[in-house]
């Protein structure tokens, strides 16, 4: 593992030097390839550190043992070797998983696509019970979570509601979101106290930077159109919700959210971006799925992934047959643990990859 671990700590340091270069600096998309990179060792490398201290403090314990006669010292020297044979052994476990060859897309911002499926008006409600969810759930990560389009359901929640979440390893996380989210329970239309079962489906996209895709500019239509909804006086009289369509794939991403026609026309052209490289992105998911029982929701998005059921207050995760009963909880933006066991379960199954 050591001489792994020697030879990335070289890398560091020689993408570090390159960094430094006045042609590198000249270059950007070689330059934010490069920070990336050395951002993503750079806990490797910090683990390496210590991995290599407690390494040679094993030596010169085991080396103490050879030469020394005292028995109290001696007794100090063989304590003190189990200690760090204990760290050791920790370390090599958690520096496995880092070596774990990561999904090049954890890094970025994501875009968040939730849509009401079968139950009528509930499943729009079910819709909108997700959406304050992940909005919770982004505040507590300290996530910044921006509206892009929304169409709210007759009676209350969203038919669709699209948004940009940017932060940190924030596609990383919200990935296992991806899939059919059902919820069972008695619907607020409901008068005879019957239990319903409806659906929602969320997609979480790897937002594409420039550099990700290029699209040319001639093969874009643009149309402007008056927003719709809440919004104050400039709803329905100005023209700045904008439809962009790419011509070559018929991909449509429209923005009203913004006053600004500018603003609504940057959001549409990073939502029509990301659409169009998901085309290309599909093939590797579609590769992960069919290896990874958790990753099946963002390789085959039609798969029932979770169900929320109100009567028992509890929460299954279906592709680990993981159940809480903490819905309440959940539902407030509480779904870390959900992440957390999803994410465990996708190391173990990369680990077995590496080692087959």
């Amino acid at each position: 593992m050591l001489d792994k671990l020697e030879a990335i700590h070289q890398r560091f340091l020689d993408i570090g030097t390159k960094m430094n270069d006045p042609s590198v600096i000249a270059d950007m998309k070689k330059f934010i390839q490069l920070n990336k990179d050395y951002k993503e060792l750079e806990p490797i490398v910090e683990a390496y550190k210590v991995y290599k201290n407690v390494m040679d403090n094993i030596s010169s314990t085991k080396e103490i043992l050879k030469t020394e006669k005292d028995d109290e010292f001696r007794e100090m020297a063989k304590s003190e070797l189990n200690t760090l044979t204990e760290k050791k052994e920790e370390l090599e476990e958690s520096i496995r998983v880092m070596l774990i060859p990561k999904d090049p897309q954890d890094s970025k911002n994501a875009i968040l696509e939730i849509r009401a499926g079968t139950g009528g008006d509930e499943a729009s409600i079910f819709a909108g019970d997700l959406y304050r969810m992940y909005l919770k759930f982004c505040e507590t990560k300290g996530w910044k979570m921006e509206a892009i389009d929304a169409t709210e359901g007759t009676v209350g929640g969203f038919k669709e509601v699209i948004l940009e979440v940017k932060g940190n390893e924030v596609y990383g996380q919200l990935k296992y979101e991806s899939g059919v989210h059902r919820v069972q329970r008695v619907p607020k239309t409901e008068t005879q106290g019957r239990v319903h079962t409806s659906a929602a489906s969320v997609v979480v996209l790897p937002e594409a930077e420039e550099f990700d895709v290029e699209v040319n500019m001639n093969d874009i239509r643009k149309d402007t159109f008056c927003s719709s909804g809440p919004g104050g006086q400039s709803v329905n009289t100005t023209y700045s919700a904008i439809r962009l369509t790419h011509i070559p794939t018929g991909i449509v991403a429209t923005c009203q959210d913004e006053k600004s026609q500018i603003k609504n026309y940057e959001k549409a052209l990073s939502v029509l971006r990301t659409r169009i490289y998901e085309l290309e992105y599909q093939k590797y998911l579609d590769d992960v799925s069919s290896k990874r029982k958790t990753m099946v929701s963002t390789g085959d998005r039609s798969a029932k992934i979770r169900t929320y059921n109100w009567p028992q207050g509890r929460v299954t995760d279906h592709r680990i047959g993981l159940t809480l009963y903490n819905l309440q909880s959940i539902i407030d933006g509480n779904i870390q643990e959900l992440i957390d066991q999803l994410q465990l379960a996708e190391n173990a199954e990369r680990l077995k990859e590496a080692t087959e």
